[in-house]
């Protein structure tokens, strides 16, 4: 037979499981072949990065302006990734350098 304290701890373990907020998503991934977004538009919350994965047989310059700011991951040349954060609310454009037909909107909520 259980303890009184055994029963405690475990029924604590339980609350606790059951209150505790999901977390969101930190990173969602997007892929780039065939000199496109895998996607034309994500949204995430704030404070999540996507992640720009080149599964292509070309290189991208994948570049995104948030507020006055311009993210540039730089050449990526195929197999490379690199990582864009979004910390404040808004709808962003994502955009290859190299591609301009390569679009991706961003909204963050």
């Amino acid at each position: 037979m259980r303890s009184y304290r055994q029963i405690f701890f475990s029924l604590v373990f339980v609350c606790a499981a059951a209150i505790t907020p999901l977390k969101a998503q930190d990173t969602v991934t997007i892929s780039q072949k065939g000199k496109a977004f895998s996607e034309s538009s994500v949204t995430i919350k704030s404070g999540a990065k996507v992640r720009f994965v080149n599964d292509d047989t070309v290189a991208h310059n994948v570049y995104a302006r948030i507020g006055s700011d311009k993210e540039d991951l730089g050449l990526q040349k195929p197999g490379e990734q690199g990582e864009i954060s979004f910390d404040k609310p808004g709808k962003y454009r994502v955009r290859c350098a190299i591609h301009p037909k390569m679009k991706l909107t961003v909204v963050v909520e």
